[in-house]
């Protein structure tokens, strides 16, 4: 049995806490240099503190781990003023009128606002008064409480890319991979759910009660935000990570072309290192795995937001030369407002461009940028309308739209920041580009569907399915009841006939 399965059938085991100085991380960089914090550790536990000191220099806070005069906030849990005011002369300190005492909920807001937040009322420590009927005096709730029900339906949360809780979903998304790589669809689903529902809170959880009536948290995963909570890591991450299949898996899948299937396949056949596999004279590459191997170190590193923009230019360039009135729009996570990327993906359409005629578009383009030397590699797929009957029942199937996957050569003085990566001698950068070709009616349904993310796509789709009986795909929205198809001009035409509330494209970062 994999050793994995095996230690998820085992019970855990409890394992002794780490302390403050063995949980703290590299110094991170301090963005807001007026602003010094000390997290109490009264009343909150060491391992708490120390799991929120490490989450608050994530975000560029500066948290000192001993009291000091440069200190300009405290943050208590569960304490009153007079309780720290106490602790403060115990430790003979005199608190100072620049020096403020808060509640953790200020911390927490900070965090999630990536940024200081100004102080009001609910943040100051108050005197507790014993039987006291002043509302004004009762706890503070969790941040939960102040959430409205959560769906478990991405395509009904805003998930925008200010994430509170990166030290779960980095974690979830480790062990969601692993089991992707391991063809177990329904586990790699299961974490992938959970780590998108933590994407999408207004707040950090910092205990297991914050966790109460979020959905898609199986008892896996609160075993593992349990596990993060109260030793800082995850030894099951730690493992995986540690893994050799999961380490080679991560590697070959890393080239251009290379699916699971190859990356099986060159496992089991020993090899461990992509150099090896370059050299091994017994294997046979497709051209696509070849230029990902021609061109690896480019197609690894990050595409910049300055690089896709120079990219764009060309792109437009190229398409208005053959097709003026054409509508080009970069889809993907640069329109979910990301700033970096592994490729830069196009939808282009036009009023003239249908579905019953191949469009010779792409080709020209093609042909234009060989003679520009500008290609480095292209696999034109041809559109296959004539299959085409119903919207899929298959959430994650493949559209039917002309495209165009290629590497595409972009001259560092294209981009304007200056930022563009560059080797020694080199003066161009490798970038991986999707075109797909779009029939102006199938417009909106081709831009919803190649915006993303992935996980929304998937349950915008579900929830079609499921919640009103109809058949979403990149092509087109099939009402089951009433037999139809229904038409949209637009994305927001789209979510009116599910009956959803509109979400921005930078809101879909599930």
């Amino acid at each position: 049995m994999d050793p994995l399965r095996m230690a998820d059938l085992s019970p855990r085991k409890k394992r002794p806490r780490q302390t403050g100085a063995s949980m703290s991380s590299p110094s991170q960089d301090v963005k807001f240099q007026d602003l010094v914090i000390f997290i109490l550790e009264k009343k909150m536990g060491r391992s708490r503190r120390a799991f929120l000191m490490e989450l608050a220099r994530r975000k560029g806070f500066r948290v000192e781990s001993e009291l000091s005069d440069s200190v300009t906030h405290i943050v208590a849990e569960n304490n009153s003023d007079s309780d720290v005011l106490e602790w403060l002369q115990a430790q003979n300190i005199k608190a100072s009128a620049q020096l403020e005492l808060l509640d953790v909920c200020w911390l927490i807001e900070c965090m999630g606002a990536g940024k200081p937040v100004e102080v009001t009322g609910k943040h100051q420590l108050v005197v507790r008064k014993d039987n006291s009927a002043n509302a004004n005096t009762e706890p503070q709730k969790t941040p939960l409480l102040a959430v409205k029900k959560i769906s478990p339906y991405a395509c009904q949360r805003r998930t925008t890319l200010n994430n509170c809780n990166q030290i779960f979903t980095d974690a979830l998304e480790v062990l969601a991979e692993n089991y992707e790589f391991r063809e177990n669809e329904g586990s790699y689903l299961a974490f992938m759910r959970a780590a998108s529902v933590l994407k999408s809170l207004p707040f950090t959880i910092i205990s297991m009660k914050d966790t109460e009536d979020i959905p898609c948290l199986e008892d896996k995963v609160k075993y593992i935000i349990e596990e993060i909570i109260e030793d800082g890591e995850c030894s099951e991450v730690k493992a995986v990570l540690n893994d050799e299949r999961y380490q080679s898996f991560k590697l070959f899948t890393s080239v251009f072309g290379v699916g699971l299937k190859t990356a099986e396949k060159w496992f089991r056949m020993g090899f461990r290192t992509l150099s090896k596999i370059r050299s091994d004279k017994t294997l046979k590459f497709t051209q696509m795995q070849k230029a990902g191997f021609l061109y690896y170190e480019d197609l690894v590193s990050h595409v910049t937001r300055e690089e896709a923009e120079a990219v764009s230019v060309l792109v437009k360039e190229a398409v208005w030369a053959f097709l003026p009135d054409a509508f080009v729009t970069m889809t993907g996570g640069f329109r979910r407002g990301k700033k970096t990327g592994h490729d830069v993906d196009f939808l282009i359409t036009s009023p003239g461009i249908t579905e019953e005629e191949d469009q010779p578009i792409l080709l020209k383009v093609i042909n234009l940028w060989e003679r520009k030397g500008l290609l480095l590699y292209y696999d034109l797929v041809e559109s296959t309308f004539e299959k085409l009957k119903l919207p899929s029942r298959k959430v994650d199937a493949l559209d039917h739209f002309q495209k165009c996957f290629l590497i595409f050569k972009l001259h560092h003085q294209r981009v304007d920041s200056g930022k563009a990566s560059q080797q020694e001698g080199k003066t161009w950068k490798a970038i991986r580009v999707d075109l797909v070709m779009c029939p102006y009616e199938r417009r909106a349904f081709a831009l919803l569907g190649w915006t993303g993310s992935r996980q929304f796509e998937r349950d915008l789709r579900c929830y079609a399915t499921h919640e009103r009986k109809m058949a979403l795909d990149n092509h087109a929205l099939y009402d089951k009841t009433k037999r139809m198809f229904l038409k949209a001009e637009s994305e927001e035409e789209i979510f009116a006939h599910l009956g959803l509330d509109y979400i921005e494209p930078w809101e879909r970062n599930a």
